[in-house]
């Protein structure tokens, strides 16, 4: 018998390199971390699935862009810019946010010293992330690292992947996305450690926002699942049957299996848990899941009995409701559920991959999931066999149903419905193409022939600016000084690029 040679050592990641956030290089070694099937949270969880009637998982977004707007125009994060012109705006809250994203390393500690039971899913950019060590507030990362990185918290708290950049998929170019998953796993991997991004199994997209392209889908589930994540968030809104009707209510409630199938008929899946009831903060401020659980009982997956689990996603900082209400509902919560007794029995917390490495350990087939697909690709694939799909018959499809079919898009749909992500925003997309596909230009045959590239100063200053361009804040945030911000930095990305 051969013996096996043992894995070589992981390499010490820099959170800065090269006064830069380590966002490239070592994605080798981030693999060999990310892409394993053991499970994360059923060796720790204190939850027994037969006890459990019913579930809730609730999760916050955290996020601030970053934009050319410090003292000489440098990159800074639009939360040092908040505090360095108070006057402006809403800026005055820039201390109260700041307070937000450290908070949860506070309330976690306390509840689980109190007795309770708590779990919260955490959601935060790249962009964030950077900018709080800019601004040296090592206050925030550290509260954050206690709850991340402490074997008395950790079991309670679950991380989810982002995009770095807060890009929204559909208009982001396909070689991209990879780019910015893979650029978050490693910018976590730095601050937080190679065994907190190991338990990183589950996908928050920006503006939970599903592309309905059947290319950009396929893509898109093809990286998430190259990068080792095992579900993704959605929003019910965003998903059809596939006969294109809508979810039936009992399959909001528990894991459906994704379908993307490109315009060459190719298929992949991902499990996805759906968030539902649309994107009002104040649903995950007031606690509103754990309220809506209290009323619902266990279900069938195939033939085995799970209980159900409601979803659901909010802003961590934004809005008065997230600043003030939030914080005075989110303890009592744990310790209402502990006076009834019943920490770990009836109506519980419990966090996204923990629910599902539950009801799989006890015998649900991911294959017994409901399945489901993005929005409007119904439209597609009941007008052309998969089998038969080219390129040429589904683009031909799409356009006839753009022309005559005013309820159909492309565009994909999110929890901002009423916005199109690509019309309207043509000074964006136009630079934003352009300098990806300048950097892929120059780059893709360098990182083909030595990925070693990938380590070198010269690619991670050149990647930035790619990644910075695509924040979805420079397209939602609508035209004038973020348009400008947006141009600055293609300016920025063009001139790096050129001078290599």
């Amino acid at each position: 018998m051969i013996a096996q040679a043992p894995n070589p050592p992981l390499p010490q990641l820099d959170e800065i390199r090269n006064g830069l956030p380590n966002i490239c290089g070592w994605e080798a070694a981030i693999a060999t971390v990310t892409n394993h099937s053991e499970p994360v949270f059923l060796p720790i969880t204190n939850l027994n699935l037969d006890h459990i009637s019913a579930g809730f998982a609730c999760a916050l977004h955290m996020h601030q862009p970053t934009i050319p707007a410090g003292r000489e125009g440098q990159l800074i994060g639009n939360l040092q810019h908040m505090f360095e012109h108070p006057q402006d705006g809403d800026n005055h809250n820039a201390s109260v946010f700041a307070e937000c994203y450290r908070r949860m390393g506070d309330f976690i500690p306390e509840i689980v010293h109190n007795g309770g039971n708590p779990r919260i899913m955490l959601d935060y950019s790249g962009n964030l992330l950077w900018s709080l060590r800019q601004m040296g507030r090592d206050d925030v990362i550290d509260n954050l690292k206690r709850i991340t990185c402490d074997p008395q918290y950790f079991p309670y708290v679950e991380w989810l992947g982002t995009l770095w950049s807060h890009a929204v998929v559909p208009s982001t170019p396909i070689p991209d996305i990879k780019l910015h998953i893979q650029a978050w796993q490693q910018h976590f991997a730095a601050i937080f450690g190679y065994d907190a991004l190991r338990r990183v199994k589950g996908f928050s997209p920006p503006e939970m926002h599903l592309p309905n392209h059947p290319d950009t889908l396929f893509e898109y589930v093809k990286a998430l699942k190259d990068c080792g994540y095992r579900w993704l968030l959605v929003q019910e809104h965003s998903v059809e049957r596939l006969d294109g009707s809508g979810l039936w209510h009992e399959h909001k409630y528990i894991p459906n299996r994704l379908i993307a199938r490109n315009c060459q008929g190719e298929t992949t899946d991902i499990t996805v848990l759906i968030k539902t009831q649309g994107s009002d903060t104040k649903l995950v401020a007031q606690m509103q899941p754990y309220h809506e659980a209290k009323g619902r009982s266990r279900q069938l997956i195939g033939q085995i009995q799970v209980p159900g689990c409601v979803s659901q996603i909010a802003d961590g900082e934004n809005g008065g409701v997230m600043m003030n209400e939030f914080p005075r509902d989110f303890p009592p919560v744990w310790y209402d559920i502990k006076t009834n007794g019943r920490s770990t029995t009836g109506v519980v917390g419990i966090n996204g991959t923990e629910y599902i490495e539950l009801i799989e350990a006890a015998g649900v087939n991911p294959s017994d999931y409901p399945t489901c697909q993005a929005v409007h690709q119904h439209k597609i694939w009941q007008r052309l066999d998969p089998d038969q799909a080219t390129p040429e018959a589904v683009t031909a499809i799409i356009q006839d149903l753009q022309t005559n079919d005013t309820s159909f898009s492309m565009d994909g749909a999110s929890w901002t419905n009423d916005l199109s992500w690509v019309r309207g925003y043509e000074n964006v997309l136009g630079p934003m193409t352009q300098l990806s596909a300048l950097f892929h230009q120059k780059y893709d045959p360098l990182v083909q022939a030595d990925p070693g590239v990938t380590q070198q100063a010269h690619y991670q200053a050149a990647l930035l600016p790619v990644l910075l361009l695509e924040t979805s804040c420079f397209r939602y945030w609508g035209q004038g000084v973020w348009t400008d911000y947006a141009n600055e930095i293609y300016q920025r990305g063009k001139a790096i690029l050129q001078a290599q």
